[in-house]
């Protein structure tokens, strides 16, 4: 699966970005947050995810400037009635720390807010996905991922390799990173291992 494209912008719109790599154009679904950021660019790297559809036999690709709007898209189309359109013009409203401010805080009327999202929506989002997305405010690597992010759910990934369940190991992760934000994945897997 492709996680990621490096290239030349060739096209960009607030919808979408056309980037050739070696020659190959990819086109990518955006959001206008994406697009501000890329908007005075040549080049950039987009971070990725396909969606294929089995109805129609189609494949639609969507670029995000960073790992904190790709993750907030991931989780917002796992939600029941939220596809990948609602996700984008979501996160073309709101930036990944305003959705999750309004998820932590139950504030339905600013998911309402967007077109094409309902009460019935709004609050399924909330319930999903409370207590599920990382803490935005932490230090990015030097390729734009947030470190807090990959370490968490690389300790997370480990917790579930060894079989203990989802919600309690996240519960661990994330009171040993509150604890220390500085932790590595082994350290954080140590501490939780601890409370589990």
């Amino acid at each position: 699966m492709i996680t990621h494209l490096e290239g030349k912008l060739i096209e960009k719109t607030p919808t979408c970005a056309i980037i050739d790599c070696n020659g190959v154009g990819y086109y990518l679904n955006i959001t206008v947050n994406t697009y501000s950021k890329i908007e005075n660019l040549e080049k950039c790297k987009l971070l990725t995810h396909v969606i294929v559809s089995q109805m129609d036999n189609s494949q639609n690709m969507y670029g995000f400037f960073d790992e904190q709007e790709r993750s907030t898209f991931r989780h917002l189309i796992s939600v029941s009635g939220v596809g990948a359109g609602t996700a984008r013009v979501l996160l073309s409203s709101l930036s990944p720390a305003e959705v999750q401010q309004a998820i932590s805080l139950g504030n339905v009327s600013v998911f309402r807010s967007i077109k094409g999202i309902g009460e019935k929506t709004a609050q399924r989002i909330i319930v999903d996905l409370n207590g599920k997305l990382t803490p935005l405010s932490l230090g990015r690597g030097a390729g734009g991922e947030s470190i807090y992010n990959k370490t968490r759910e690389e300790a997370l990934k480990a917790l579930l390799t060894l079989g203990f369940v989802k919600n309690l190991s996240e519960k661990a992760v994330d009171k040993a990173l509150t604890a220390n934000p500085e932790l590595s994945v082994d350290q954080i897997v140590r501490e939780a291992l601890k409370s589990l």
